[in-house]
């Protein structure tokens, strides 16, 4: 068994390291940060959520964070605000809205050199050649739609965002006085 004097100084130095981790996690996070930049955290996040870098939205996103000193927390969740249930319409439907803005036409067989594309295995190159074919005239309009789908949506972000933290902290401050 231990002495006594040794399980005090034990606890003693857990709760200072608690302590310190504690505190370099909140400068980590920033969740001590005002609420304009916890919104634009927030914003920032839903931009590159939804942004036409999908596939390195979280990593762009985390090294804006960091290299602009915000909330992590708040930018990874407004990176996953971009659901997986509607990504497939977002994505489409800004393709389309660039489409109409590029003056690009999807060719007239398109539909049917799509279905013909699934009949080929996944797992075979000439699967993701074919792919790379049939998407290449529609590059410039899933970039331009989803990057002005993204600018608006996060331009719509702040605002509600701002909002929400604001309210919280009135709240969470009314509560602290209450006590």
């Amino acid at each position: 068994p231990r002495p006594r004097s040794r399980n005090h100084s034990t606890t003693s130095d857990d709760r200072l390291l608690d302590t310190l981790m504690r505190r370099w996690l909140d400068a980590l996070l920033h969740i001590d940060d005002t609420p304009q930049r916890t919104a634009a955290a927030y914003a920032l996040g839903v931009f590159f959520g939804f942004s036409p870098f999908l596939g390195l939205h979280t990593a762009l996103a985390v090294a804006f964070a960091f290299a602009l000193n915000l909330n992590r927390v708040a930018v990874l969740l407004g990176v996953y605000s971009n659901l997986p249930w509607i990504i497939v319409a977002y994505y489409a439907g800004a393709t389309m809205f660039g489409a109409v803005l590029t003056s690009v036409r999807l060719p007239h067989d398109f539909r049917e050199r799509l279905t013909a594309l699934f009949e080929l295995s996944v797992f075979h190159s000439t699967f993701w050649e074919q792919l790379a074919v049939l998407l290449r005239p529609l590059l410039l309009p899933y970039t331009v739609g989803s990057l002005i789908g993204a600018t608006v949506l996060a331009l719509a972000a702040y605002p509600l965002a701002l909002g929400f933290v604001a309210r919280r902290r009135r709240s969470a401050a009314t509560r602290t006085d209450q006590v």
